[in-house]
């Protein structure tokens, strides 16, 4: 593959040693093609920099389709092996954006082993979008989580999932105070909108005192 002046630039100043010029670079990097991106986010994924290696895996999601396999490898060994928490979250968002079905036991994996709630989030997220079912049980725990957004997320995920055995855990949710929890719930119930107990749900929450959770249900 011939490679633009413009990508060769930026490759020599993801390589320079002023952390602020790597920074730069590996955000200007969005502006070329895919297969050239792609090409120069293999350099910036190895950075001795969070920050820069953060950036890089964050545009896997549009870049990665380049070398899919490739970005599989990559993506799930900074899952398991980046030091740092959002690096390895940003993988986690990746791999679910890019449909990488066969990441979902290092997902799993990495979801029962860790305590750190940004990184259960992104993979809560993850896997609903992939859409296995192995992670009912998964999501049934996420929504019992003490962090609002892992039980926002894990919602989410259920709609994503539509798997109807989700439906009994998701109705009681009507009531919940959170309107947040009441938005994303006329979301996630419409996929089993033609049962009679989730019709009366949405029915329930298009007559929500909050107008965004009322106009949701009503789309």
């Amino acid at each position: 593959m011939t490679i633009s002046p413009k990508a060769e630039a930026l490759r020599s100043r993801l390589k320079t040693g002023d952390l602020g010029d790597r920074l730069v670079a590996v955000n200007e990097v969005r502006e070329l093609p895919p297969e050239e991106g792609f090409e120069l986010l293999q350099v910036a994924i190895a950075d001795k920099n969070a920050r820069v290696r953060y950036s890089a895996v964050s545009q896997f999601d549009t870049v990665g389709t380049a070398d899919l396999a490739k970005a599989e490898a990559l993506l799930r060994n900074c899952l398991l092996n980046d030091g740092e928490m959002d690096v390895k979250a940003a993988a986690a968002d990746c791999l679910g954006a890019l449909q990488i079905t066969s990441a979902f036991e290092d997902l799993i994996k990495t979801y029962e082993e860790t305590s750190e709630w940004l990184l259960k989030l992104s993979i809560v997220a993850a896997l609903g979008v992939l859409g296995d079912r192995r992670c009912f049980e998964t999501l049934e725990g996420a929504l019992e989580s003490d962090t609002e957004l892992i039980k926002l997320a894990a919602i989410s995920a259920f709609g994503d999932l539509k798997d109807e055995r989700a439906v009994p855990l998701l109705l009681p949710l009507v009531q919940d105070d959170d309107w947040q929890v009441r938005y994303r719930l006329a979301q996630a119930l419409k996929p089993f909108a033609d049962q009679n107990e989730v019709k009366g749900a949405i029915a329930a929450l298009a007559e929500d005192s909050v107008e965004q959770v009322a106009a949701e249900a009503k789309v």
